[in-house]
């Protein structure tokens, strides 16, 4: 029996919004399913936040609509604001309060019961690396411990779907590190995370899913890997030698599944036949046939290399 497709957390279909004469959102249709983390990318002007203040039910749409796990952002939306936690590009925080002062606030404003805020602020906390900052004063705070600390404001209410808003923006290496940490574990906790960021070498890393977006146009919605596969005809993998390099071009020349082989800078560009090529064929017809062989590794396009090929560097 095979096995049903999971389920959209997040769907907008036709989603479009204007402001005057300025088209922010332009007919986007984008699915984010349940359990994915999954990043969504555009230049300064492209429409993240804009779509993103609309999913959070914050902005209405000037046409299509949006919906969280089923519910209709417009009709339904006091209810899909206890379904999700939405952490904006710049949020402001009491500096003046303790930690666990700003965090109950919080959680009374959810109307979680009083005997059980010091459990959920206490957990929260230890999510995101907080424990040992409870009575710190938030003016006290690192930017990076602030970033988190909004994130476990975020969590507060325990809601299935999070949608973060450049959560890493601002923030030195190693703080950036520990956020994008903290996306992995609450993804492994069954969270669905929409997530827009300028850092693509991290979000390569850490997404399952991305959509790429331009002027308020959807470009690509679907895995990397998908989007890889669709600006390369092939994959390309370098092949590095110690005996003859003619001898191993010849050998893997013979080999149905190759197209191509070139010399570039002491290693074999070998370009296969297709995608789904097995590349273990590679080492075997080469040990088989006395080279030696010291290096092998397939060529990746990185999703930078991806998002400057997609766009133009148009923005609104």
């Amino acid at each position: 029996m095979a096995q049903a497709p999971p389920l959209p957390a997040v769907q907008t279909l036709h989603l479009t919004r204007q402001f005057g004469p300025l088209v922010a959102v332009n007919d986007l249709n984008m699915t984010v399913l349940r359990g994915d983390l999954f990043g969504f990318i555009g230049s300064n002007g492209a429409g993240k936040t804009t779509t993103l203040r609309i999913l959070a039910t914050f902005l209405t749409p000037t046409s299509g609509t949006a919906k969280i796990l089923g519910r209709d952002i417009v009709s339904e939306s006091d209810s899909i604001r206890h379904l999700i936690g939405y952490m904006p590009d710049f949020f402001g925080v009491y500096k003046d309060m303790e930690v666990t002062e700003y965090l109950d606030f919080f959680a009374a404003c959810y109307r979680i019961p009083a005997g059980k805020r010091e459990k959920t602020v206490n957990d929260v906390l230890e999510l995101v690396g907080l424990s040992d900052k409870k009575g710190s004063l938030i003016g006290a705070l690192s930017r990076g411990m602030q970033q988190r600390l909004g994130l476990a404001r975020v969590l507060i209410h325990d809601p299935e779907v999070l949608l973060l808003d450049e959560p890493a923006s601002g923030l030195d290496p190693r703080a950036r590190i520990e956020v994008m940490a903290i996306l992995q574990e609450l993804q492994r906790l069954g969270k669905t995370i929409l997530i827009s960021s300028h850092i693509l070498s991290e979000l390569q890393s850490l997404c399952n899913r991305v959509a790429i977006i331009e002027k308020g146009r959807l470009v690509y919605c679907g895995d990397i890997e998908g989007v890889r596969n669709h600006l390369t005809s092939s994959r390309v993998v370098w092949v590095k030698v110690t005996s003859d390099p003619e001898q191993a071009r010849q050998l893997l020349l013979q080999h149905p599944q190759v197209k191509e082989i070139t010399f570039e800078e002491q290693e074999l560009r070998v370009q296969l036949t297709d995608h789904q090529t097995d590349l273990s064929f590679v080492a075997e017809v080469l040990v088989k046939g006395g080279a030696k062989l010291v290096g092998l590794r397939e060529q990746e396009i990185g999703l930078e290399e991806v998002f400057m090929r997609l766009t133009t560097g148009e923005t609104q």
